[in-house]
């Protein structure tokens, strides 16, 4: 396939250690005087779910949850406009924070490729976790109609020792790539082709896959995210499962990546995560559940849809052990006033009780209580702090 050679070749240069000059300059049509991103609305293609109420109902099939330790957190909201974003590092290309109808993100451009910065160079992939980012789809005439409004990549680095040798009697390692694409190189007009290799255990041997997604919406933001489980890989496009390899290697390192000189895209609220322990572990072990994986709209008390997975994990739960009553806790990092966070922590621990009894546990069996930002669990002074506090706690009563 096109697409699929087309992301090969660019990677392959890539880490394979081309030499490439650094374009400090991004295509007129996504960079404002301000270093602003700003979208052409000439020719705009959107392609919107045509039933909200389908793609509600999409959402109560997600089985996707984050990991419990955050060890990469950026939601870019106090990065500098037209600089690099200070939480990563440029592995090719170019990249600056933009912003896109207010919202702050990064924009990558010119074969732009950024990496997560990290203090020490050790592997910070576990044999279990997740990656979660939003992206923002982009069709129309500016942006080009081929393909590539969203590419990414997680690559595995082997042991020294256990690289491949190539015919040049250079080294090399096989590694994950993955491209979304959409415009009329797409499989589907007003949709996504997703092209996708992986290595298998051993790296000996790298195997390919596509698939077809329908109804994503265009100039639009939406969520990846990624689980690793010793050998199982999956990958979600906002409520549906797109990969799901039970044999793979495990990475070790994550970058993504724009893999087209002429295209831009854009990328937010990256989180990187260590595996979950399964909930009756963490139950019988602290007597609590803490999670992560239960977000809301930023200073909102509105569930966001990939919260999904971990409620239909805690109803489950519940269902099985019908003893089973929780204090439900909302905690707050301490960004904003106790007058902004104490009421808004009770409300987001009202809306998870309500999501619980909407999916038919009783009322009786939880309590919410927000704790605001007066029980921190770690550093607020730190990105990866806050994060950790941000979090809710299923206390049993």
């Amino acid at each position: 396939l096109r697409i699929a050679e087309e992301v090969d070749k660019t990677i392959d240069k890539v880490l394979d250690g081309a030499e490439k000059k650094m374009d400090n300059t991004v295509n007129d049509a996504v960079k404002g005087k301000d270093g602003t991103a700003t979208v052409s609305e000439d020719g705009t293609a959107a392609s919107q779910v045509s039933d909200p109420k389908k793609a509600a109902i999409g959402w109560n099939n997600y089985d996707f949850v984050a990991g419990d330790e955050i060890i990469f957190e950026d939601l870019v909201e106090n990065e500098q406009i037209g600089e690099f974003p200070s939480k990563w590092d440029l592995f090719n290309g170019y990249a600056q924070v933009a912003e896109i109808d207010g919202v702050k993100c990064i924009s990558l451009a010119d074969d732009g490729a950024i990496t997560p910065l990290f203090n020490d160079s050790k592997p910070y992939l576990t044999d279990a976790f997740t990656i979660e980012y939003d992206v923002y789809v982009v069709y129309g005439p500016d942006y080009g109609t081929d393909f590539n409004p969203h590419s990414w990549v997680v690559s595995t680095y082997l042991p020294t020792g256990s690289k491949i040798k190539k015919d040049d009697g250079s080294e090399r390692t096989f590694n994950f790539r993955h491209q979304v694409s959409t415009g009329k190189d797409a499989r589907i007009l007003n949709g996504a082709y997703l092209s996708y290799n992986w290595p298998l255990p051993g790296n000996t041997e790298r195997r390919t896959g596509a698939t077809e997604l329908n109804g994503v919406a265009t100039n639009a933001w939406h969520h990846v995210a990624i689980s690793f489980n010793k050998r199982a890989y999956k990958v979600y496009f906002d409520e549906t499962r797109v990969i799901n390899i039970p044999n793979a290697a495990k990475p070790d390192y994550f970058w993504i990546g724009c893999n087209q000189k002429e295209r831009v895209f854009f990328i937010k609220n990256i989180r990187i995560a260590k595996g979950a322990v399964p909930l009756y572990d963490r139950l019988a072990s602290d007597g609590k559940i803490v999670t992560y994986a239960i977000t809301f709209d930023t200073g909102k008390a509105t569930l966001k849809p990939e919260s999904t997975g971990e409620i239909n994990r805690i109803t489950k739960i519940m269902q099985d052990d019908p003893s089973l009553k929780f204090e439900v806790q909302g905690h707050c990092d301490n960004t904003g006033s106790d007058a902004v966070n104490d009421p808004l922590s009770q409300k987001r621990a009202e809306a998870i009780v309500a999501a619980l009894a909407k999916n038919g546990i009783a009322k009786d069996r939880l309590t919410a209580v927000g704790k605001g930002s007066h029980e921190p669990m770690a550093d607020n002074n730190t990105d990866e702090g806050r994060a950790k506090n941000r979090r809710v706690e299923f206390v049993k009563k």
